[in-house]
C-alpha cells in the first residue's frame, strides 16, 4: 500500500488482500478493484490488537486468546470503504460498503504480504493505527491490479492520496 502527499510517496505499508483473488461480487470473498472512499473511520482510542464484533470493539486483545480462538479477527483500527464507480464497486451486488469492504488490523500477521484475506485489505496493527491517524473521512483509496517484475497482473496495490 502507498500513502501519497502531494505526488509524493510519504509511507509504504505491507498488505494482505483476499485468498481467493479480486471480484465485486456480493458473497464472492474477493477483493475489489476501483476508486473507493473511506466512509468510515472505528476504533479511535481502543488498544492495539483490540478486536471488533459488528464493528464495535468487545473489550477483548487477540493477544489475551489461545492460539486456536483468533481465527480471522478485526483488530485495533477499522477504515470503511465505499466504492465510488457505478456497476465496478457501487451497487447492486457488488457494492464494497455492503460487502464491507474494510482496511484494517488482523491478528494474523505473520500472514501480512500473501493473499489472506476474506476480502479486506488487512494491515498490521502499528501499521493500521498510524494510517487511521493520517486519513481523513473521504480519502480516496484506489485498489489498482498491480504488475511483477515481469510486466504480468500478479498483486493489488492500494494507493491512498491525502
Amino acid at each position: 500500500m502507498y500513502l501519497f502527499k502531494a505526488e509524493q510517496i510519504i509511507k509504504q505499508y505491507s498488505i494482505s488482500t483476499s485468498k481467493y483473488g479480486i471480484g465485486n461480487l456480493k458473497d464472492s470473498m474477493r477483493t475489489p478493484l476501483g476508486k473507493h472512499e473511506i466512509c468510515e473511520k472505528i476504533g479511535a482510542g481502543i488498544p492495539i490488537y483490540g478486536i471488533f464484533e459488528k464493528r464495535c470493539y468487545n473489550g477483548i486483545s487477540a493477544k489475551q486468546l489461545q492460539q486456536a480462538d483468533t481465527k480471522d479477527l478485526i483488530t485495533s483500527r477499522i477504515l470503511r470503504l465505499k466504492g465510488l464507480e457505478l456497476n465496478i464497486n457501487r451497487g447492486g451486488d457488488i457494492d464494497s460498503e455492503t460487502r464491507e469492504i474494510w482496511i484494517h488490523g488482523t491478528n494474523e500477521e505473520q500472514l501480512i504480504s500473501s493473499k489472506a484475506s476474506h476480502g479486506c485489505i488487512r494491515m498490521n496493527n502499528k501499521d493500521i493505527i498510524e494510517l487511521f491517524d493520517l486519513v481523513e473521512l473521504g480519502t480516496i483509496v484506489d485498489i489498482q491490479l498491480g504488475e511483477d517484475e515481469n510486466g504480468i497482473f500478479k498483486q493489488i496495490s492500494t494507493i491512498i492520496n491525502i
